[in-house]
């Protein structure tokens, strides 16, 4: 018995004891640095600059009235295709027709008039003759008469008549050559008259033949503005009628591009852009042209990149808007490791850029409250603030101002853009910043106004209002903020999504975040994705629980999947190890990757149903991911990368 009592007590001294060499050894392990290790490798880095802008037909011609009245037939409609010299409208002519009877009368009556010169000018003519000839007869007279005088046969009061006469005959030959000058000159005036009467028939006859609208050239008519009975008023500018795309196999791209994007832009750059009716499939131009016109909208500079398109296939339409990437250099056979190796923290230190970003020192309480109101998702930014996220604006503003399909289009295009150029504040300087904020508020305020009608934009202004009001009241608040221990802190900007493969696109997440608030694979739950609270592991799980049960997988395919997840799972988890600045692309690269491996487990049909998954949890939201590479002499370069974002240096 005693025997057994000191066994036991034996056994229980060492398992203290060897719990106490575990914990020790744990405790000893912690303290030290946890190493990860990556492989170095060759490849290809590519510079982009990114921005949207709209499809149209590289050739497009307006069709308008240069006369006024009533449309009788239209002959064309939307999608017609049309040769050049087509009739594809008439306007009522009836009132021309009477016009040219005017011309044509008025012509005749100065064609007569001008008989009527001629035959006045031949009477003038008969009166020369006559006085010449007694002109004449009053000469010979005369000169008898003075031989007479001489022989005194008369008297020398007869010769003084006669030559009386002969003045007074003089006198009337004047009087005729110059009635036929007036004759003369009354008969040009009629030819001038019926020259004119002529013109004003052939104008007539012009107006006339108006009213038969033809086609100007071949093409396709992508737009109609008018209806048979409609009436077409032409004052200072022509009405539109159609408008003709001359060939939609040939498009173009009309960007807006930043100023401090401009210059890395040249003629003939390669470049590939997506739209949103075609998710997943990527289409490919050059850079044509850079206007140096710049547009200059509330102190906002952009200037105009005209990228050219292919459309051989006809599945691109006028209109879309399109996101565009120039390739601006390629760099190619470099090494490349990740960001997270070019950095070290010693441990216990803290950030100065997470701790000002946290605070909203050096960066502005407004200009934070915008960067949230506009980069992260509706309850996200509800719980950071009362201004609400971009989302829940955009529904604002298509709930209110009851915005049309083409204007929602329009909305969605600025937003994306806007997200990006947001991202780009916390790579500037923190005194800029604020300034920075306010000019890209302004400019997507001013873009948004520009696809409204004048109704929608007082709605749209007073919505503004009523938000610069709210942020102004929260701004005391947001001046001295408190971060609460165990929440989730968001750095402000914006993060970077990526849309590659299958998948159109990813949603969006905040900038950077600790581990409690790191970016799931699928969406958030403020983004209607799985997980709603429970952190990267729990949003795993929903995900992949989705993944089964949407797309029917097979024993083997659920086998792979779980084999994926459990590695993802982990490199998730990193992220939370991994500088502040750096865990927006590191999350964006984990979710690349994970949705690349998935889709490569699925045969097509599930293939075409994981996209509409990610489609759906996204929101149709792009945005790129950027890094800065270190260049000669210190300088950077900045360059965008599909999938992991590397860091590297070209080899020397």
């Amino acid at each position: 018995m005693k025997l057994r009592s000191l066994i036991s007590l034996l056994l229980v001294v060492a398992a203290l004891a060897g719990g106490a060499w575990w914990w020790f050894n744990k405790r000893t392990a912690g303290d030290q640095p946890q190493l990860r290790t990556a492989k170095v490798e060759r490849g290809t880095l590519t510079a982009t600059v990114a921005a949207s802008g709209t499809l149209a037909a590289t050739v497009q011609v307006q069709v308008s009235s240069q006369v006024s009245g009533q449309i009788r037939e239209v002959l064309a409609d939307f999608n017609s295709e049309v040769k050049k010299g087509q009739v594809i409208a008439r306007i009522d002519p009836e009132t021309f027709e009477y016009r040219v009877r005017q011309a044509q009368a008025d012509v005749d009556a100065a064609q007569a008039q001008v008989g009527v010169q001629q035959a006045t000018l031949a009477s003038r003519r008969a009166d020369l003759s006559r006085a010449t000839i007694n002109l004449e007869e009053a000469k010979r007279d005369l000169d008898r008469k003075n031989e007479l005088v001489e022989r005194n046969f008369i008297s020398p009061a007869e010769r003084d008549k006669a030559k009386s006469i002969y003045r007074a005959l003089e006198q009337d030959v004047v009087t005729a050559n110059a009635q036929i000058d007036l004759a003369q000159a009354q008969l040009r005036n009629a030819g001038s008259t019926v020259q004119q009467r002529e013109a004003l028939l052939a104008s007539a006859r012009v107006d006339l033949g108006r009213t038969i609208i033809r086609a100007p050239v071949d093409g396709v008519v992508i737009k109609r503005s008018i209806e048979p009975g409609q009436t077409v008023a032409v004052s200072l500018a022509a009405p539109e009628l159609f408008l003709i795309a001359q060939n939609l196999r040939d498009m173009q791209v009309e960007v807006s591009i930043d100023e401090a994007e401009v210059s890395r832009l040249r003629v003939g750059q390669k470049t590939t852009f997506t739209v949103d009716a075609f998710p997943g499939r990527t289409f490919s131009g050059l850079v044509t042209q850079v206007r140096k016109a710049a547009l200059n909208v509330q102190n906002v500079i952009t200037y105009t990149a005209v990228v050219s398109a292919d459309n051989e296939s006809l599945v691109l339409l006028p209109g879309m808007t399109a996101n565009v990437r120039v390739i601006t250099d390629v760099r190619e056979n470099v090494l490349k490791v990740p960001n997270a190796a070019l950095r070290f923290k010693p441990p216990g230190m803290v950030d100065p850029a997470k701790s000002a970003a946290v605070s909203g020192a050096g960066f502005g309480a407004s200009t934070l409250q915008a960067a949230l109101d506009l980069v992260m998702s509706p309850a996200q930014a509800q719980g950071q603030s009362q201004g609400g996220g971009i989302q829940a604006y955009r529904e604002r503003l298509e709930r209110e101002l009851a915005l049309t399909d083409t204007q929602k289009a329009s909305v969605d295009a600025v937003f994306l853009s806007m997200r990006e150029r947001f991202a780009g504040i916390r790579e500037a300087p923190q005194e800029e910043r604020a300034a920075l904020g306010e000019k890209l508020r302004n400019d997507m305020r001013r873009r948004i106004n520009e696809v409204l009608d004048p109704a929608q934009r007082k709605t749209f202004a007073s919505i503004n209002a009523e938000i610069d009001a709210r942020r102004a009241a929260m701004q005391a608040g947001a001046d001295k903020p408190s971060v609460e221990a165990g929440k989730s802190t968001v750095t402000a900007g914006a993060s970077a999504t990526a849309a590659q493969g299958p998948a159109a696109a990813s949603a969006a997440k905040p900038l950077a975040a600790t581990p409690s608030s790191s970016s799931a694979p699928g969406g958030s739950a403020a983004q209607g994705g799985p997980g709603a609270q429970g952190g990267p592991g729990a949003q795993l799980r929903a995900f992949r629980d989705r993944l089964e049960r949407d797309l029917a997988l097979t024993d083997s395919q659920r086998t792979q999947l779980d084999g994926i997840f459990t590695g993802m799972r982990e490199r998730f988890l990193a992220v939370r190890e991994a500088p502040e600045s750096e865990r927006a692309k590191l999350s964006e690269a984990n979710r690349a990757e994970m949705r690349a491996r998935i889709n490569d487990i699925l045969d097509d049909g599930q293939k075409k149903k994981y996209a509409e998954i990610l489609v759906e949890l996204s929101g149709r939201t792009v945005s790129r991911g950027r890094v800065f590479v270190p260049g000669p002499e210190g300088s950077q370069s900045r360059l965008n990368c599909a999938w992991v974002c590397p860091m590297a240096r070209a080899p020397r």
